[in-house]
């Protein structure tokens, strides 16, 4: 027989892990519609405060954050304070943490083939729920979902970039085409200027045909490379 407690307790444990299902499905909508670290960081943010009623939730990258941030980078390991306002590591800030009525504080890294490139920040309220071992899971599991997405960002970025130089590489080559055939149109001319009409009238008739197939040959085979063929 389950007793009328046991049986609320399930059924809020049931309705929590639906949210989690749910709110997973958001962030997963969420970061599917973006290739950008900002867009994918404020969406996933925004998510989970949504989810848990947050008084913060912040996303860090690389070394920048506080104290429980770098612990939890360092560590490779989430880090949960339950009170943050009597933790000795934070009694730097704890009249802060006080005013601003700080129940817990949880930092889950995010890591990537087993190095911790950022962290997950939530806190939550003193009058809020209490921050449970499930809630810790669903959010490794967001924090394993923004990994992922920032890889992707990560990979999309690369691609944009390497596109934009390649386009820089062909625009420059393309300038130091039209440069060289210019400067050698210029030159040929100033010569001709110099000798008078080319003195195409010395070369015999066969030759001057010669040169006009050869000059006709070497234009298709130039239009042809140009193709990519």
């Amino acid at each position: 027989m389950i007793l009328p407690s046991a049986l609320e307790a399930r059924v809020a444990e049931l309705e929590r892990e639906r949210k989690h299902l749910l709110a997973v499905i958001e962030i997963l909508k969420e970061v599917s519609t973006s290739l950008h670290f900002i867009d994918i960081l404020q969406g996933i943010a925004r998510k989970l405060g949504e989810a848990f009623g947050l008084d913060r939730c912040s996303i860090f990258l690389a070394e920048r954050g506080g104290r429980s941030v770098k612990r939890a980078m360092q560590g490779g390991e989430t880090v949960f304070i339950p009170d943050a306002a009597t933790d000795p590591s934070l009694k730097h800030v704890k009249s802060e943490l006080i005013s601003r009525r700080v129940k817990s504080i949880t930092v889950v890294p995010i890591t990537w083939r087993g190095v911790a490139i950022g962290a997950i920040f939530l806190r939550t309220f003193r009058d809020g729920p209490t921050f449970s071992d499930g809630d810790v899971r669903f959010v490794q599991v967001v924090a394993a979902i923004t990994a992922q997405a920032l890889r992707n960002a990560h990979r999309y970025e690369r691609l944009a970039q390497r596109q934009q130089e390649t386009g820089e590489t062909m625009r420059r080559m393309e300038l130091e085409r039209v440069a060289l055939l210019s400067f050698l149109r210029r030159l040929l001319a100033a010569f001709g200027e110099r000798e008078g009409a080319w003195a195409e009238g010395l070369l015999p008739r066969a030759s001057a045909d010669e040169l006009d197939r050869l000059v006709g040959v070497a234009m298709a085979v130039i239009q042809e490379e140009a193709k990519g063929r």
